[in-house]
């Protein structure tokens, strides 16, 4: 079997890190890992899989060595400047950041519902926003059931959405010092803000969810809005999805359905008070989906929650996965 040399770009970042613990889990036949990060974090030791490896400085020359794949959780910037150098030096890279999910030519991958796009890669795959990914697990399964006609987020996601800075943000708030990721404290509130406005009154994080719905979906036209809010939760996003069909359908049918479909865990017995929680989501990879009930307000609908760890199934084990499948197709 030939060696395969990975790179790690963004090692020592919060995302980075959980895609060192995913690798660690998930034990490919990989060879040789090289970590990389910033200037600034450059030098300093990361232990995994029993040995210690020293992080590098991601520099132009850095991908010249020769590497198969690289995993890059660092930042749109940086994906920007070092995923064309790495692809022309032969590695294919899998993005963490928003920089290529909406290109023509970089597939957007969940491997649960798009793992036939994989191979379409010209160098680089993306992975699509955390939100998202979590979202249309199940929307996929449902499409092919029922057909979209319209969906409806209301996302409640947690701080280490914002990266180290934004778990700090709580972490210190409870304690009352002031906030230096968030506009607001984010203890006691619900901001109605991720990422920034734009003209059309969206914030960048509603139109991620909108747009990258439709591409994974393969439904440009799909009536698609949503809500993104940060609330005071450490980890697992937690959304409100609503759905309306283009025909009608068995409720306990798709509920079966839900069941067994990969990469999800129904969790709805509302009578014993069972449903998802971030709580129990953190740590896990599944999609768990719950509180799926009729929306009576129109003649083909519902409504779920639905919850993720959204670092590790939002981010880091998309990520692994999706070499994960490269490795074995290759």
């Amino acid at each position: 079997m030939k060696k395969i040399k990975l790179a790690i770009v963004g090692a020592t970042g919060l995302v980075g890190r959980t895609v060192l613990k995913v690798l660690e889990e998930y034990n490919l036949p990989i060879s040789e890992y090289v970590f990389f990060a910033s200037s600034r974090s450059s030098g300093t030791t990361i232990k995994f899989k029993g040995k210690d490896f020293i992080v590098r400085e991601l520099k132009d020359d850095s991908f010249k060595e020769g590497f198969d794949y690289a995993i890059f959780s660092a930042g749109g910037d940086t994906s920007k400047h070092f995923s064309p150098i790495a692809t022309s030096n032969g590695c294919i890279v899998i993005d963490n950041s928003s920089a290529f999910r909406m290109d023509d030519d970089v597939p957007l991958i969940v491997p649960e519902v798009n793992p036939e796009e994989i191979k379409n890669n010209h160098g680089i795959i993306a992975n699509p926003n955390c939100s998202t990914i979590q979202a249309v697990i199940p929307l996929k399964l449902l499409d092919n059931l029922y057909k979209l006609k319209r969906v409806v987020y209301s996302t409640y996601q947690a701080v280490s959405g914002a990266g180290q800075m934004g778990v700090e943000d709580l972490e210190n708030g409870l304690k009352g010092e002031k906030q230096k990721k968030f506009p607001y404290s984010i203890v006691n509130n619900c901001l109605p803000h991720i990422d920034v406005f734009t003209d059309s009154g969206y914030t960048k994080e509603e139109l991620k969810m909108i747009n990258e719905t439709r591409k994974i979906l393969k439904r440009p036209d799909l009536k698609v809005t949503a809500t993104c809010v940060r609330v005071p939760v450490i980890n697992s996003h937690s959304e409100s999805i609503n759905v309306e069909f283009e025909k009608d359908f068995n409720l306990r049918e798709l509920i079966d359905e839900l069941k067994n479909f990969d990469g999800i865990v129904v969790q709805d017995d509302p009578k014993n008070n069972v449903y998802p929680l971030a709580t129990n989501a953190s740590g896990h990879d599944e999609v768990f989906v719950g509180r799926i009930r009729r929306d009576e307000s129109v003649p083909f609908g519902i409504n779920f929650w639905c919850v993720s760890d959204n670092i590790r199934k939002g981010a880091a084990s998309n990520a692994v996965q999706i070499l994960e499948k490269l490795i074995s197709e290759n």
